[in-house]
């Protein structure tokens, strides 16, 4: 079965950055892109940055410039830079068969990893 492990959260200093990590299982390599989620306390889950099956990427607006997606093998990652207080927010790795509009439409979710700046 497919299984996405997000690690690499915490709490970091406004300007301060992080690197996510997510690891997955259970998918074929080529098969699926990945992609970040946020969400923060009371509000809706939104797409951060995604990657699809040739490495092309896909980055929100709000974190462009500030954030990279990149991905080697089964593992995705999310690095971080000059983080704002509006960053806050359990971060979550999604996996999905379809790209659309430079997202990856997921499929399966992650358990998610806290960010708090």
């Amino acid at each position: 079965h497919v299984q996405l492990v997000e690690s690499g959260g915490g709490s970091v200093q406004t300007g301060g950055s992080l690197r996510l990590s997510c690891q997955a299982s259970g998918i074929t390599l080529g098969g699926y892109c990945m992609g970040w989620y946020r969400q923060a306390p009371g509000k809706e889950r939104e797409w951060v940055a995604a990657v699809d099956v040739n490495d092309n990427t896909g980055v929100a607006d709000s974190v462009k410039g500030r954030f990279t997606v990149s991905r080697h093998s089964y593992n995705l990652f999310l690095h971080m830079t000059t983080l704002e207080p509006e960053d806050t927010a359990m971060y979550y790795c999604a996996a999905g068969r379809r790209w659309e509009g430079s997202q990856c439409v997921p499929e399966y979710w992650g358990q998610g990893t806290q960010v708090t700046v």
